[in-house]
């Protein structure tokens, strides 16, 4: 099993005429995606061709859900078009909107998660590499041959980490792995993925990654105390940042203690998790808990 995507996951694809969605586009296609449309009001009735497969182009979202099924989109419009598109999906009842565009307005993003949320349209990001599950399909930009599919779930802040501890445990393969981004305003939080990792089957361990900034990774903790009876192992990317300065991603803001690495280790282990002081020792503790 899997959580939130799976091989019977049909695929839109906004802003797929444009060179990222392009590109992208045919990865996720490779990684066996069923990737059914593409959105462009402007390129409406024509066909994509990615390598041995035709991809049509629909003028409105609700139209390709009427003509392929599609039940996920991935955005990939620019940021000022990005609250529009994932409002017009919402519209069109889709389960999974994933936002892989960044530099969105934060008022944006606000408007846009409260209306996709009373709509019923789970989404993941912004700012977000998408979500993959090994072996079944690909939503986003996480390259789909660096692991195989396994029995760790993974959820994390940081695209660049999401490949690390995927390539470093691809030994054990992955249920699932969700990156939900890191701006200051997301769709799917570290406590959702471990509500849903909690109830597959599939998935053994939870591997969670935060960073610096914010409180996500407190309220996991406090929600892991409570609610949550698989090992779950952490890592926090932040420890050598110094106080008072924004880092990296638009929600990595520390302000005295609050939001600092080790406050955020401190809660996590408080709670039972085991928290690496690097990815490699992270990926250590994973193979130490599941006896490899």
């Amino acid at each position: 099993m899997a959580i939130y995507l799976t091989k019977e996951s049909k695929v839109l694809v906004q802003g797929m005429t444009g060179a990222e969605g392009m590109k992208h586009t045919r990865r996720m296609l490779a990684a066996g995606t069923e990737v059914v449309g593409g959105v462009n009001p402007r390129k409406a009735g024509r066909t994509v061709d990615f390598d041995d497969r035709a991809v049509p182009v629909f003028g409105t979202v609700r139209e390709a859900v009427e003509v392929s099924g599609a039940d996920t989109t991935v955005v990939f419009v620019p940021p000022a078009f990005c609250k529009a598109a994932v409002t017009e999906a919402a519209d069109a009842g889709l389960a999974l909107a994933v936002v892989i565009t960044e530099g969105i307005p934060v008022h944006d993003a606000v408007a846009f998660h409260t209306y996709a949320k009373q709509r019923g349209t789970r989404v993941i990001g912004p700012n977000c590499p998408g979500l993959i599950t090994p072996g079944q399909s690909n939503a986003g930009i996480i390259p789909a041959d660096i692991t195989k599919p396994g029995r760790i779930g993974l959820v994390s802040k940081s695209g660049t980490l999401t490949y690390q501890l995927m390539y470093e445990l691809r030994d054990i393969g992955f249920s699932t792995c969700v990156g939900i981004g890191g701006d200051p305003v997301i769709g799917t939080t570290h406590i959702d993925c471990l509500q849903a990792f909690e109830g597959d089957p599939d998935t053994e361990l939870v591997v969670l990654i935060g960073e610096i900034g914010g409180d996500a990774e407190e309220r996991a903790a406090a929600y892991i105390r409570e609610h949550i009876s698989k090992p779950v192992i952490g890592y926090v990317a932040g420890f050598t940042a110094p106080e008072g300065k924004t880092m990296g991603h638009a929600g990595a803001i520390v302000s005295g203690s609050s939001g600092t690495a080790r406050a955020k280790q401190e809660a996590l282990e408080a709670a039972g998790v085991r928290v690496g002081a690097t990815p490699t020792e992270t990926a250590r503790l994973v193979l130490d808990r599941l006896g490899v």
